[in-house]
């Protein structure tokens, strides 16, 4: 039988609602350009750089045919471009251009200086704690840092 939610899941569940808040103010001006799944391979592909449209597909758990027609329209529309591959003729990376990277750090400028608001009005005496938790639950939920995430799909 489940226990009863704790103070602490009900904190959580609501702090998860503001963070979703601070997620989709950031993300509502680049959502007058692309669709969440189109912002997704952009992310990717800007934090990855090139990618194999395979693992664009695995990663974002969609089949080729639909990756094909997200990427083909952010082609269309310049947010990224496909790429010859140094290491099959067979192969078709995808990369963010210029246009790509500057709508992906518009939402993350956004987010950090709203996020960034929130923390001052932590008390001072509670910050660490609050980047502990959230350091925590990063870790837990095998969120990599971006510097983590090596262009060989790591």
């Amino acid at each position: 039988m489940p226990h009863a939610p704790s103070a602490g899941i009900d904190e959580l569940l609501a702090a998860s609602r503001g963070l979703l808040g601070v997620v989709a103010r950031s993300l509502a001006p680049a959502l007058e350009h692309v669709t969440v799944p189109q912002f997704r391979l952009v992310v990717l592909v800007t934090t990855l750089g090139p990618t194999r449209s395979g693992d664009l597909a695995e990663r974002l758990a969609v089949g080729p045919s639909t990756l094909t027609r997200i990427v083909d329209r952010l082609v269309e529309d310049g947010w990224v471009e496909r790429l010859p591959s140094t290491e099959s003729r067979r192969e078709v990376l995808v990369g963010a251009t210029v246009r790509g990277r500057e709508l992906v750090g518009d939402v993350m400028e956004r987010r950090r200086v709203e996020i960034v608001g929130l923390l001052d009005a932590v008390p001072e005496s509670e910050r660490a704690s609050v980047v502990a938790g959230a350091a925590a639950l990063r870790r837990a939920m095998h969120e990599p840092l971006p510097e983590e995430i090596s262009a060989f799909g790591g």
